[in-house]
This record gives C-alpha cells, structure tokens and sequence, in this order.
C-alpha cells in the first residue's frame, strides 16, 4: 500500500491521524492529488487549501477520522461531492478536510427494491448504475451533484409532485457519531429522531456513510428545454403559475422557468425545463408554455441521464447564490425577473469581457408537495414547509464571476435582488413564504430558523443527544449550525 505524504513536512494538524492508522489515507498539500482534489471543487469559492485531506475508505475509517479530531480539538471540514458553492462550506483553510470521494459506490438490493448509496457519489453515477437493473431513485436533477450534501438539505427531485422531497425516500442512515461510534438510523427504530432531523438538518450530527433510498422503476422520459426571447417571459411566468396551481393534475410532470443571461445562449433568454417522467410526450399540464414562441427546443423522448445535463452550470466560477420562497403570484415572479434583468445589465456594464452568467430560476412548490411528503414518509421531516399554507415558488438568484474580486462586488447585487424581491411580495397577502432552501441558500441567510420553531427544537435536541460534546458545532464550521441559532 502506497504510504502517501511519507516524506511530507511536519503537519501537526495531520497527527491525530497519523496516531490513528490513517497515514496512508492522508494528502498533504507537495501531493498532487491533494492539488487535484482541491481543483475538483465544482466553484472556485470552495477552493480553500486545508492543511491536509484526509480520504477515508469505509465508515469505519470516517469513525477512526472523527475520532481522532475530537480528541485533539482540530477544526475539520466534510466534503461529499464538493458542489456546495459557499466558501466553508465543504473545505477549511488550514484545518483537515475528511474527503468522502472514496466512498461512492451504489449497490441496488433486489429483495426490497432498494439502494445503498454512499455520500461521496455524483448522482449522474447513482442513476447509471441503478439503470443497470432497470431502477431509479428520486435523486437529484444535475448531474455532478454530490449525493450527500444534496440529501441532507432536503433535495428537489423531478419527482417531487409524487413523492415529495429526496429526502422522504431515505428510509436509513448509517452515521458516524462525534465519538466514532457508527449507528444506523432508520424509521421506526431507537434513533427515529435523528432519523428525521437528518432530513433538511444538515451537517449538524455526524457523517453520513451510506444513505439506504427507496427505488422507483426506471424508463424513458420525455423532456428537454426550450429557449424564449425575453419578449415571452411575462407569458412564460402566467405558464409556470398555471402550471404550480395544477401540478396535482398530472405529478409525473416537472418544470422551471429560468430568466438568465447567458452568453452561450446569446445573452438574454427565457427557458423553460420541462419533463414527463412516465414518458408521455407533451403533456396537456405544459400546453401553454409549449406553446410560448422559442429560439429552440430539444425535448424529446430520452432518458434521465441525459437531462440532467440541461441544468447544469460551468464549473471554475465563482458563484453567489440566494433563494426565497415566495407565493405563487404572477407580479411577485414578474418582479423578480425585471429585477434579474437590470443586474444582468450591471453585471454587463462591470465585466468587460463578458464571461459571467446570471439568472433567476422560478421552482414551482405547491402544497402537492408536502402531501406527497407525507405519504411517503409518515415521520416527517425538518424543512418546515407545512408552514406553507399556498402553492409557492422558489427562486434561486444566481451569478457566476472569474474571479474573486468580481464575486464580491456582484454578491451585494445579487443579495439586493432577493431583498427586493421579498420588499416587493411582502405587500401582497401571503406574498412572502417562510421557508429558505438550504441547498440554495447563501451562507448568510436563516435557513434553519425558517423551518419553524417546532423544527428547530428538534434539530437542537438531535444535535446535543448524538453529539453532547457539540463536535460538529465546535470544530466543523461548515453548514448552517444549530448552535447560531438563537433560542
């Protein structure tokens, strides 16, 4: 076995690892794969330099890991996939980050129809492998998506209007506690309480080794995306509010509707993501946005693999993102996307060559969604969104920047966007939704404060049970933690 970071300098964040049989598991930053890792963070922002990665094999090297941290009080970071966009998040400057990327395998169980998938894993390999026996999962819609930190913050799926959120499949967890010791929670069973504040929880308890979902038949779908000229997004946004009022008509449809400006397509454009997950090509649910002018479209019966690619950003930006969630109103989402249209002109006047992109992508979130959640997983989960009370949207507010000092220069226009929006729906009864998307939310933003008070009270009580000594709040920055939160 190849003994990596042998000749490595002295690194006395590493040698509670070393200590602990981990040498071999361990880059140092002479090594290049420690440059590489590094590299494959998906957006720049992440892209931090710790003072050593350490790559476990099996949960039980996770457990020897986190062990051997908490003892030695050494600040630490978790990567699964490395999508999270947020400087922190995912990676510490100086600290140790424990890599999940080994751990990335799918194992389909035929007896119950389920699947093991570990944190590590990319959802476009999740579904390849399920393929293979003719299955799938309610995974995530990108494909370079990392299975972990997606779960964990809930998870919109194409699936959603049947099944809820990704996160109400999950019917186990294997997780490795601060302490090392490595349990499983499952419905029903003695850890039902973490059980359900993993779901939307996030990082706040432990590493999730391995995530045991429900499995769904596999099978053409019929789908794609279209691009409008910005002429057609005032009736794009009457679709799409049509569309959320009467997604319960048909739950095997999806779509979004993006107001973006991307120079690939041209710069300013309309588009519109749509799909029908049992294959029926264009379903009467998408009449009226099928039938909105267009540059092009590609949809056509295909599979999933392939539209994940739709949605997809660059990476080697940096990106700032910001979400709120707003009722379902047509003059709530036309704000939003005349507010996305004077920044694009912002961002165009400041970067004289050009290379960004920006966008406000408009989610439906009807109240299908929690009833589907429901059915799928009577324990609950944390995100909160019972607080809904109408159909929603969810927007996401996007730009993505070369560099560092343009990242902060556009993160206030971006962060002003939303803010207006949110000033503008506040006037409408019912115009502002609680509820912060943890996966697209901004590390500044209240995520877990908005999934209620109930919720929270059950995050803090899971927390301080499965981790008295408060490891992941102390010495694991990244992620929104409980502890910021007040009582």
């Amino acid at each position: 076995m190849k003994d990596v970071g042998v000749n490595a300098p002295p690194n006395p964040q590493a040698e509670p690892l070393i200590r602990n049989g981990l040498r071999s598991r361990i880059l140092f930053p002479a090594d290049a794969t420690y440059t590489s890792r590094v590299d494959s963070y998906w957006c720049n922002n992440a892209k931090l330099r710790p003072s050593c990665i350490v790559q476990p094999h099996s949960a039980q090297e996770v457990s020897k890991a986190v062990a051997a941290l908490a003892k030695a009080n050494q600040p630490f970071a978790v990567r699964a996939g490395g999508h999270s966009n947020w400087a922190g998040s995912n990676n510490i400057a100086g600290g140790v980050t424990i890599d999940l990327g080994l751990l990335n395998s799918t194992q389909y169980d035929d007896t119950d129809q389920t699947a093991h998938i570990e944190p590590g894993a990319k959802w476009k390999d999740v579904y390849a492998e399920l393929e293979k026996h003719g299955r799938t999962v309610a995974g995530a819609r990108e494909a370079e998506v990392g299975v972990g930190g997606f779960l964990l913050g809930g998870g919109s799926s194409f699936y959603a209007a049947c099944y809820g959120w990704a996160c109400d499949s999950v019917i186990a967890y294997e997780i490795v506690l601060a302490d090392g010791s490595i349990i499983t929670a499952e419905a029903g069973g003695e850890h039902t309480d973490l059980f359900r504040a993993l779901k939307g929880g996030g990082n706040n308890f432990g590493i999730v080794t391995r995530f045991t979902m429900r499995t769904l038949p596999s099978g053409p779908i019929w789908g794609g995306l279209a691009l409008h000229p910005l002429e057609v997004v005032s009736a794009g946004v009457g679709a799409l509010v049509d569309f959320t009022a009467n997604n319960a008509s048909d739950p095997y449809t999806n779509m979004q509707f993006v107001v973006g400006h991307q120079p690939r397509f041209g710069g300013g454009v309309g588009i519109t993501i749509a799909n029908n997950m049992a294959g029926i090509e264009k379903p009467p649910l998408l009449e009226k946005i099928l039938a909105l002018p267009e540059i092009m479209n590609n949809y056509k019966t295909t599979t999933l693999q392939e539209v994940l690619t739709y949605s997809s950003l660059p990476p080697n930006y940096y990106n700032i993102w910001f979400t709120l969630t707003v009722k379902n109103d047509e003059s709530i989402l036309l704000k939003a996307a005349e507010l996305h249209n004077e920044m694009a002109k912002e961002l165009q006047a400041g970067i004289p060559d050009q290379d960004f992109t920006s966008h406000v992508s408009l989610q439906p979130v009807p109240r299908l969604f929690v009833q589907q959640s429901h059915s799928t997983n009577s324990i609950g989960n944390v995100l909160g969104l019972e607080q809904n009370t109408r159909d929603a949207i969810l927007i996401q507010a996007s730009a993505s920047v070369r560099t560092a000092e343009l990242e902060a220069w556009a993160r206030p226009k971006v962060r002003a966007l939303v803010d207006q929006v949110r000033t503008f729906a506040s006037n409408i009864e019912g115009g502002v939704m609680p509820w912060v998307y943890l996966n697209y939310a901004h590390s500044s933003q209240k995520v877990l404060q908005s999934y209620g008070p109930e919720n929270v009270r059950r995050i803090r009580e899971a927390a301080s049970k499965y981790d008295p000594e408060g490891v992941f709040q102390r010495l694991c920055p990244g992620g929104f933690k409980i502890s910021a939160v007040d009582d």
